[in-house]
């Protein structure tokens, strides 16, 4: 089947783009489709679908009794309405954000809808900094809100984030959900739904412009002092548009998600909450999680509710193939539906991307389209779209309608950087920072290195290169690409390695830490050691060059640490912060320790 053919049958658009060369051996990536025109402000979506499908169902979650709490369009739409009416009478701080402290959920929801209805920009605190204030360590979230300055702190329980938001300072108005009666001046979050619906909403929801602060979102960072990303309206907008215009299927399939995926982060409260705003889809709250204990819930209610796309990261696909792979009827179930699987976060290993393809072919018949992106905070979130059938991981899409994508010579390497409408226009109260995010082009400088899967056909679509900053030099000089290196390791080391962090900055040799899967910490220690040692004695006798061959490996005894920044809220490993925690075990592993295994 000829590649447009094979689009057309999936609803998706052709391979199209334009390469621009320059001299200086930079060029740039565009799409020949033009953006069409958006949504002014994200309410326009909600006030659509409550006008078009009042009754269709929108939003779920589980209630402590096991049940689902649902709400239809007309419902979510009347009870924003409420909410938003309840803000304005409570004269806010002007410019003020409203921050949520807490996971995903309908009252979240609900009120992030309804501030960003009436102009009031919203900022969702990550959750591992949630953790951190379960464990009595409040230091990162006062530095949050001291930054943030909010009008309104909402958190679900008082019980949980009352003593953090009481010791920070704050003269902002409190909600809770849960225990609002034990926190003194506190308002009831169902207090804030007894108020009908005055002119007053839709007079500011008019005065939203396509530039109004729709959200703040917060970049991870190490210092204690994270940087504020605004995400505008017509951001958010525009990148919706965009990705419609290559899934041409939304515009007659409303999608169907469950997903768990934090809202505190662009992938799910931008791209996977907005695609169901937009396009009137369904969207369940997932509560379980790509940890252990967890997972199972995940696949109870991906079976229940059978979505139409599953977006997940690849340690969250990772953890459910096992649980899939072991029961055919529940992996039918899940199956029975679903359009494709989009991954994002990180790289998925082509050991994964085998076995959930064979698991999908014996399930149901055929393959299922595996597709990705790539995007960040400051990007709202995508950039570039794989949108045609991949036979394999690796490549990251092409540009999507209205962006631009620029390859820069760097070392030995082409950074990537991104113009366009869905580009942020800075960082909120940091001028300086803002203008060192930009080129003098106006280029968002983003950190990432990508190349052309075909030199010859750039239609084939851009492959990830890692991260221009996680990479480094050996003491020989050569540059190790950290993020190419990573996935090839992790599907070498399959079903081992749960996932792995190179080493060797300013070293000889590269090296590896090993966080072991569940099938590897089944094994009795000196069997797996053997099954390590010849899979990197495998990877030397084929000839790779030092920087794509390590020497040596360790297995660490104890899992990637949320606490710690190991382990983000999306499920990824964070290479920089596990070799800074544990900086011994590097020490020890280049020195050639008893656990060290060698090549």
């Amino acid at each position: 089947m000829q590649d447009d053919e094979r689009a057309t049958r999936l609803g998706l658009a052709p391979q199209r783009v334009v390469r621009v060369g320059f001299d200086d051996g930079s060029f740039v990536l565009r799409s020949p489709e033009p953006l069409r025109p958006y949504a002014r402000c994200v309410g326009e979506w909600l006030e659509q679908w409550a006008r078009e499908t009042p009754d269709a169902p929108a939003f779920a979650e589980r209630a402590t009794d096991g049940a689902w709490r649902r709400l239809n369009w007309a419902e979510t739409r009347a009870q924003i309405g409420r909410i938003a009416q309840s803000l304005l009478g409570l004269k806010l701080m002007p410019q003020a954000p409203i921050v949520v402290l807490s996971d995903n959920a309908i009252d979240h929801l609900l009120l992030m809808l309804a501030g960003m209805h009436i102009g009031r920009a919203v900022c969702t605190v990550s959750s591992a900094y949630c953790r951190l204030v379960r464990d009595g360590d409040y230091s990162r979230i006062h530095g949050i809100l001291n930054t943030l300055g909010p009008a309104l702190i909402y958190a679900s329980d008082a019980a949980v984030y009352g003593p953090a938001i009481a010791g920070s300072g704050q003269h902002a108005v409190v909600v809770f959900s849960d225990g609002a009666e034990t926190y003194p001046g506190a308002l009831r979050f169902d207090s804030l739904l007894r108020t009908a619906e005055g002119p007053a909403v839709m007079g500011a929801f008019a005065q939203i412009t396509p530039d109004t602060h729709a959200k703040y979102l917060l970049t991870s960072g190490s210092t204690g002092h994270p940087k504020v990303v605004i995400n505008t309206h017509r951001m958010l907008c525009a990148n919706q548009q965009m990705v419609a215009q290559v899934w041409r299927f939304l515009e007659r399939e409303k999608p169907v998600l469950v997903d768990w995926l934090p809202w505190s982060h662009t992938f799910g409260g931008n791209h996977n909450l907005n695609m169901v705003l937009r396009n009137g889809g369904f969207l369940a709250i997932d509560d379980g999680r790509p940890l252990p204990g967890m997972i199972e819930r995940s696949l109870r209610n991906l079976c229940e509710l059978r979505p139409t796309l599953h977006f997940n990261v690849p340690r969250g696909i990772d953890m459910l193939l096992p649980l899939l792979e072991a029961d055919d009827a529940r992996a039918r179930e899940f199956l029975s539906r679903l359009r494709g699987v989009f991954y994002a976060g990180a790289g998925l290993p082509q050991s994964s991307w085998d076995r959930l393809q064979a698991l999908a072919t014996r399930v149901r018949g055929e393959p299922l389209w595996l597709t990705t992106s790539w995007g960040s905070t400051e990007t709202s979130p995508a950039i570039t779209s794989a949108h045609w059938w991949l036979d394999q991981a690796g490549v990251i899409g092409l540009p999507l309608p209205g962006t631009e994508l620029k390859f820069v010579p760097c070392a030995d390497k082409l950074e990537m950087r991104v113009r366009g409408v869905n580009v942020f226009p800075g960082y909120r109260d940091a001028p300086q920072l803002t203008a060192q995010a930009f080129d003098a082009e106006g280029y968002y400088c983003i950190g990432d290195a990508g190349l052309l899967a075909d030199d010859r056909h750039p239609e084939q679509g851009v492959a990830f290169d890692g991260r221009v900053a996680e990479d480094f030099k050996l003491s020989s000089g050569t540059w190790v690409s950290v993020g190419t290196l990573r996935v090839r390791l992790v599907s070498a080391l399959a079903p081992w390695a749960q996932d792995v962090v190179v080493t060797g900055h300013d070293r000889a040799e590269v090296g590896l830490l090993i966080f072991p899967s569940p099938q590897a910490a089944a094994l009795p220690p000196a069997e797996l050691r053997d099954k390590v040692a010849r899979v990197l004695r495998q990877l030397r006798e084929q000839g790779a060059g030092s920087s794509q061959t390590p020497a040596r490996a360790l297995v660490l005894a104890e899992p990637p640490s949320s606490a710690a920044g190991e382990i983000t809220d999306k499920g990824y490993i964070n290479q920089c912060a596990v070799l800074r925690e544990r900086a011994g075990l590097v020490d020890a592993l280049h020195a050639g320790s008893a656990d060290t295994i060698l090549a």
